[in-house]
């Protein structure tokens, strides 16, 4: 069982944790009573605030883990003894990707930013990112935790995506990831129903499901859907360019595809009980829905939140494929052009955050997955999986769960956890999806132009209403009520010009 708090607030500040060494290193050239500012933003409740209580203690045979202070305070400190430079952390927030964009856009100026995939895609081809240094991938250099320790299924995903001819890896370093399925009541619906994306059309839970309130969510789950059939037949399997072929099928534009996928959402508007954005946890807690349409990350939170009122929720991510999503650290142009110091501080807050205690402090506070696997620097992530589920000596229902695939490793058995068999589709389950999972994933790019544009245009339509199902009645009073309306602000106008405007005198008090 997940040995972790659920509770969270705010993300107010930015924070790091505590580098314990007998002698620290500083080199002369880097002392100075001058103060850096770098400033950051993230996710709202995204990173370790510290103000952990006793029983929290994370007991690992490497060492204990515990948050007493703000991973920002830490960072700071640990930043002035490893490079003798004082530095300070402005931490603000935002809600989602838009809402970042917009902040960018209307003036908000940031060094270091922590967008997903595909607003990381969006600000690469606008031009407006700066590239990790050449030193920040110095696997020699100690104090590179992200290079040194980064999983290897991470770091291939971000050496081999590009846009425009440029790879992810080259400005962005992955800070949490996951995948996309449903959060679902086991007592309520089987294995089977949540099996597949067109549990989201399943008349049998009418007003019984909430979906996502955004369009990539949505658009992706239901080209899962229309096109499964395709996805589980032996030929597209089968195929040796299969997630090539499975990438480029998740990526459909089309006018036609989204033509379908317009016909589609229709169907789920009038099914779900709503399109929701963060409610969803809360209803499966209370029991006001059945299942949700969530993030890996947040449903390993909802299982948490649910246990503390003995509600045992599950997480299934559906046949015909799944949505691998990420969160990265990127630089944006401005103070760090040209400013060495600012972006070695801003690369070394990246590295201190994928420092494998670290990402273990904020795994345990914010429930998703990091994308630090240990590697180089000791097995402490892998500890922590075991500390959190592995099952108890005397426990009889239990099962071998295999994440080797993660820390590179597929093949000695080293990363094989023993665990309650229940951990095989709940928190386990969604925190480390198992390799056929993974296998079956795809990526969504950012769309532009007439994509972007089609997508749109089709979401409006789900969400307003889609004019192409008003039958000729409606039109005909909707022409009607058009026609009238214009006469009668002619006839307002007109009469206006006939009238004087009559200045009445100052009346007695």
């Amino acid at each position: 069982m997940r040995k972790k708090i659920a509770s969270l607030t705010l993300a107010a500040v930015l924070l790091f944790g505590t580098l314990i060494s007998s002698v620290s290193v500083i080199p002369a050239q880097a002392a100075s009573d001058d103060v850096i500012t770098i400033r950051v933003c993230n996710w709202e409740e995204y990173i370790d605030e510290g103000g952990w209580g006793d029983d929290e203690l994370i007991d690992l045979e490497s060492g204990d883990i515990f948050g007493e202070n703000a991973l920002y305070e830490d960072f700071e400190e640990w930043y002035y003894e490893t490079y003798g430079q004082r530095v300070h952390v402005e931490y603000s927030c935002f809600g989602t990707n838009e809402e970042l964009y917009n902040m960018l856009t209307l003036g908000d100026e940031f060094d270091l930013v922590c967008p997903s995939e595909y607003m990381i895609m969006k600000l690469m081809t606008e031009d407006k990112l700066v590239p990790y240094s050449d030193d920040f991938f110095d696997e020699e250099n100690e104090y590179n935790y992200y290079i040194r320790n980064v999983s290897p299924f991470i770091r291939e995903t971000f050496e081999t995506n590009e846009i425009d001819g440029q790879y992810w890896n080259e400005y962005a370093a992955c800070y949490m990831w996951g995948v996309l399925g449903f959060l679902y009541n086991p007592d309520v619906l089987s294995e089977e129903e949540v099996s597949t994306w067109n549990l989201l059309i399943n008349e049998d839970y009418c007003r019984q499901i909430t979906t996502k309130d955004n369009v990539r969510d949505s658009y992706f789950a239901t080209l899962g859907a229309i096109k499964g059939d395709l996805f589980l037949s032996e030929e597209f399997l089968n195929d040796p360019d299969y997630h090539d072929r499975l990438a480029e099928e998740m990526n459909d534009t089309s006018e036609e595809t989204v033509a379908e996928a317009l016909a589609f959402l229709q169907l789920v508007k009038d099914n779900v009980y709503s399109f929701e954005t963060d409610s969803g946890k809360s209803d499966m807690v209370t029991g006001k829905i059945f299942s949700n349409l969530q993030w890996s990350g947040d449903a390993v939170y909802a299982m948490d939140q649910a246990e503390e009122e003995d509600v045992y929720l599950a997480y299934s991510v559906p046949e015909e494929c799944t949505n691998l999503w990420f969160d990265g650290w990127v630089m944006l142009k401005g103070d760090i052009d040209g400013n060495p110091e600012k972006q070695r501080a801003c690369e070394a807050f990246v590295n201190f955050l994928s420092r494998p205690d670290n990402a273990v402090r904020n795994m345990y506070y914010i429930g998703y997955t990091s994308s630090i696997a240990g590697g180089t620097d000791g097995d402490q992530i892998f500890e922590y999986a075991d500390w959190c589920y592995s099952a108890e000596d005397d426990e009889e229902e239990v099962a071998d769960y295999d994440i080797g695939y993660f820390f590179g490793d597929e093949e000695s058995g080293d990363y094989v956890l023993t665990v309650p068999e229940e951990q095989t589709y709940r928190q386990l389950f969604a925190q480390y999806p198992p390799k056929e999972v993974t296998d079956r994933s795809a990526v969504m790019r950012y769309f532009d132009g007439d994509a972007n544009a089609r997508i749109n245009r089709m979401w409006i339509n789900v969400r307003c209403y889609n004019i192409g199902k008003i039958k000729a009645a409606g039109w005909a009073a909707i022409v009607l009520a058009a026609v009238l309306m214009t006469a009668a602000l002619i006839y307002f106008k007109s009469g206006k010009k006939k009238t004087k405007a009559i200045r009445r005198p100052p009346q007695p008090q």
